[in-house]
């Protein structure tokens, strides 16, 4: 079974994929860093050099590779799911987990992050607001499940995912909440 992460840049789709591929014995893949390895180079620099439609065809391949391969935890790209490829292939792969993050707390973890392409504007709080607007639908149709990422810990969400898959027994149904324990 594959487990693919999506959601905002910023979001810890690499961390907690991580901490989850290890829980459950699965192969990890971070999409962008998969693609760089293919590259050769950063996908900022591709970014700069070839456009973001480019890089985007790009990323679908990739997607499509990893989602056909073995049972793995994928992290994707903030962007994977522009297409609608990418969410339909990605939802036929397995249970698709959106890590959903206010735009003002992935700015509060962003804002020193030269790193990434599409928030070296002149307002990344804005540009992370107007990201949100459009793809928040987006990562909600993709996904199975949606974890509210809040202020829990790496581990704390980890064990929210698990908790998710166990009950339901995999990826049926539309996505469902899971907010942090004791929110308001």
């Amino acid at each position: 079974m594959t487990i693919t992460l999506v959601g905002m840049p910023g979001s810890g789709k690499t961390t907690v994929g991580r901490q989850l591929a290890r829980r459950l014995g699965l192969p990890f893949f971070d999409s962008d860093h998969v693609i760089e390895e293919r590259l050769g180079c950063s996908i900022r620099e591709y970014f700069a050099r070839e456009g973001e439609a480019a890089f985007r065809d790009l990323e679908q391949q990739v997607l499509a590779q990893l989602a056909q391969g073995p049972a793995a935890v994928i992290a994707t790209g903030g962007g994977a799911v522009l297409r609608e490829a990418n969410r339909e292939c990605l939802r036929a792969a397995g249970p698709v987990v959106y890590l959903r993050s206010t735009p003002e707390e992935l700015y509060r973890r962003l804002r020193h992050d030269t790193t990434r392409p599409l928030l070296q504007v002149a307002d990344p709080l804005a540009r992370l607001r107007e990201l949100y607007a459009q793809r928040d639908p987006l990562y909600q149709q993709a996904a199975h499940y949606r974890i509210e990422t809040g202020r829990p810990s790496v581990p704390r969400l980890v064990n929210m995912i698990l908790m998710q898959l166990e009950l339901d027994g995999g990826a049926e149904g539309a996505a469902r909440d899971e907010g942090p324990a004791g929110a308001a």
